[in-house]
């Protein structure tokens, strides 16, 4: 059943009447994501918003460097970057890997430079 009001007013961002199609309510409510992983997926991006974070995601996609390297190419001192590392890492967005001394920083898996190109493209078509 659909429902039909006609608007008193009406804004750029809405219809001209207002209509319910309850099929593609029902339709939407079907393929909702369950709200905790919807709360996760909006974290994981919040934490990809940030400038910094997202320089370093795009830093480590030619490979793995130290926080030492990080900290180079970005002018930023070594504890900014551990900072912006740790908030990385606790979203499984990066991983680290130990040699002796020095602990390498490196994407956790493809995936994540999929979420990258797949911004890069949307921001490439406009």
């Amino acid at each position: 059943m659909v429902k039909k009001k006609v608007l008193a007013s009406c804004t750029p961002e809405t219809c001209d009447i207002r209509v319910v199609h309850l099929d593609r309510v029902a339709r939407a409510k079907s393929e909702a994501i369950a709200e905790n992983d919807l709360e996760r997926l909006a974290l994981t991006y919040k934490i990809m918003g940030d400038s910094t974070r997202l320089k370093i995601i795009l830093a480590l996609r030619s490979g793995e460097m130290c926080v030492c390297d990080i900290a180079a190419f970005l002018g930023l001192s070594e504890s900014a970057v551990s900072h912006q590392l740790r908030r990385l890492r606790e979203f499984a967005l990066v991983r680290s890997r130990r040699d002796g001394q020095i602990l390498y920083y490196s994407l956790d898996d493809d995936h994540v430079l999929d979420l990258v190109a797949v911004g890069l493209d949307h921001i490439d078509e406009k």
